[in-house]
């Protein structure tokens, strides 16, 4: 079958406004935010289910690589599609179908944005607490493919511990439903958590059931400076080990202080080393009991000072630094590359201390940020302006090194981002020959012809 055959198909099912083959189209679909590439050689835009098992069908059948894609917004390479194909984008099946607020769940399509889920969730009182960083414009649907965190990780979780059930079309067109719309179910594998988290290689995910919780009464939240990165790193053993769990627990390293303080035109202290930005929510009176506690551990571990958020917009203000970060970055090199490795919170400190002497063995900026509740460490090498390609060489050792030391402290290479496409080099290093050897016999099975999303993790 022609090109032009395969694209008077899929116009047949979707419609001729929402399949294309034309090359501005392709070449707005053929990157993310990882910022690689791959030209696809259609895009199509489905608006339902059937539609999506008609396109499945008729790819199986012409063994078309098909790249699932709601806002591209990874950082790993995820919908890039590597092999031409389709480029299906899921951003016109955005209906919130469902809020129940007493059973507490939502049943969603994959393109409804995060932030919209959790703004409708909040009028009836409700929480869906994952929350990338670009929860704005991210999708339900990404965030499934991930098993998404976020900033709230710490206390919360991530995407997998609230997707209940799940509806999803395989690559030969059938449509099979996972899961449940209780809170419990224990009936057969849990085939939703193996689809939650992989990666889009598996099926396409239509439609979501995900459990809600009442929205917190309050929340405190504070911005703490120190003197070194070890009083920081100290002060949150020590809240964690006092059993308080905030909401977020965010650091960020001299480096990226020096980053935002340009960025944003803003005077921090001379002698600041460390910023640890500090959530807690929940009962009100538990709350000020909390709140008192952490001040005095923060002031126990030398915090130099203490900035407290009055209302909503001193809240905002006190966040705007850490939103500053990814932006401010690259006002300091040529690009970055940006990893997410994750090590138990007690070893933060000596992985702290390992990327900072990788930095000096290679000559490197690096920029550490992230969420040192749960461990989340985002490393930033920052290249150079007009780099070659012996400085990205350079960089990509350091990461190798990293990654290495990463998995000596007990830790993991992607706490959040994924393997996808950026990482798929570095699988092996964590996970054993025979374990892979078990994953691609799962991948086999549910896509033997290997037209979903190929080229992807392994």
């Amino acid at each position: 079958m022609s090109n032009q055959a395969i694209l008077q198909s899929l116009r047949n099912i979707v419609g001729k406004e929402f399949a294309t083959d034309v090359y501005e189209e392709r070449s707005c679909h053929s990157y993310d935010a990882s910022k690689q590439t791959g030209l696809p050689d259609y895009v199509v835009s489905p608006g339902s289910t059937q539609e999506i098992s008609k396109i499945m069908k008729l790819a199986t059948s012409k063994l078309i690589p098909v790249y699932p894609r709601g806002a591209a917004s990874g950082l790993t390479g995820g919908s890039v599609p590597t092999r031409g194909g389709i480029a299906l984008s899921l951003l016109r099946l955005n209906r919130i179908l469902e809020i129940d607020d007493r059973d507490l769940i939502a049943v969603v399509e994959p393109g409804v944005v995060t932030a919209a889920l959790q703004k409708e969730a909040a009028k009836q009182g409700l929480f869906y607490p994952p929350d990338p960083a670009s929860y704005k414009f991210c999708t339900i649907g990404g965030n499934v493919a991930e098993s998404a965190g976020g900033l709230r990780g710490l206390k919360y979780g991530v995407t997998k511990d609230y997707v209940l059930g799940l509806e999803v079309v395989l690559p030969n067109g059938e449509i099979l439903n996972f899961g449940v719309r209780t809170l419990k179910g224990v009936v057969g594998y849990d085939l939703t958590r193996l689809f939650v988290g992989s990666e889009g290689t598996l099926g396409i995910v239509t439609r979501v059931t995900l459990k809600l919780i009442p929205l917190p009464e309050a929340k405190e939240t504070m911005e703490v400076y120190f003197p070194t990165i070890q009083d920081a790193a100290a002060t949150v053993s020590r809240i964690i080990g006092e059993k308080i769990i905030p909401t977020t627990l965010e650091f960020m390293d001299k480096e990226t202080i020096d980053c935002v303080s340009g960025f944003l035109k803003k005077d921090y202290p001379d002698e600041l080393a460390a910023i640890l930005l500090i959530e807690i929510d929940g009962d009100p009176d538990v709350l000020d009991k909390q709140l008192n506690k952490v001040k005095k551990i923060c002031l126990a571990n030398n915090s130099i000072q203490i900035n407290m958020a009055r209302n909503d917009r001193e809240r905002e203000a006190l966040w705007a630094g850490r939103r500053a970060i990814s932006p401010a970055i690259y006002t300091l090199g040529g690009a970055k590359i940006n990893e997410d490795i994750c090590v138990p919170r007690s070893k933060l400190p000596a992985m702290l201390d390992r990327i900072d002497q990788i930095s000096r063995e290679h000559n490197l900026t690096i920029v550490n940020f992230g969420h040192a509740g749960d461990g989340n460490i985002h490393v930033n090498l920052i290249l150079p302006h007009n780099f070659t390609d012996t400085d990205k060489q350079n960089g990509l050792a350091a990461i190798e090194k990293i990654f290495d030391a990463t998995l000596e402290l007990g830790g993991t290479i992607s706490g959040e981002h994924g393997i996808w496409l950026s990482k798929a080099a570095y699988l092996g290093k964590e996970i054993g020959a025979r374990e892979i050897k078990l994953m691609k016999q799962v991948k086999r099975l549910f896509d033997p012809h290997n037209i979903m999303n190929p080229g992807k993790i392994f």
